[in-house]
């Protein structure tokens, strides 16, 4: 897993896991405690995440609400956008350009 970028926009490229957890929720910590503004993390180059990967991201969504500031997914890759569908996250979610649930494909 690899993010760059700074405190106005972060691109998350690779596996956000387990593994990649601490490392990624210190980055977006930091971005978020730094910034001003809406946050966007450009997902286009995530290989996967799993449910700790997921995590780290409400967790940045939750921080961000406190400190003023909006989390903004942008580019989620249609896999994720079906899990985010499945577990209504995108209706919590800002994601740039909204996914529209029933054109997903069925899995």
């Amino acid at each position: 897993m690899y993010i760059r970028g700074d405190h106005a926009e972060l691109v998350v490229g690779g596996r956000l896991d387990v593994r990649s957890a601490a490392d990624a929720r210190t980055v977006l910590h930091s971005a978020l405690d730094d910034g001003v503004g809406d946050l966007v993390l450009d997902l286009t180059e995530l290989d996967s995440w799993d449910a700790t990967g997921l995590g780290v991201i409400m967790g940045a969504h939750r921080r961000a609400g406190r400190a003023g500031r909006r989390l903004v997914l942008r580019g989620v890759p249609p896999q994720m956008q079906r899990l985010l569908v499945a577990t209504r996250l995108h209706r919590i979610l800002a994601i740039e350009g909204g996914i529209a649930a029933e054109s997903l494909p069925r899995v």
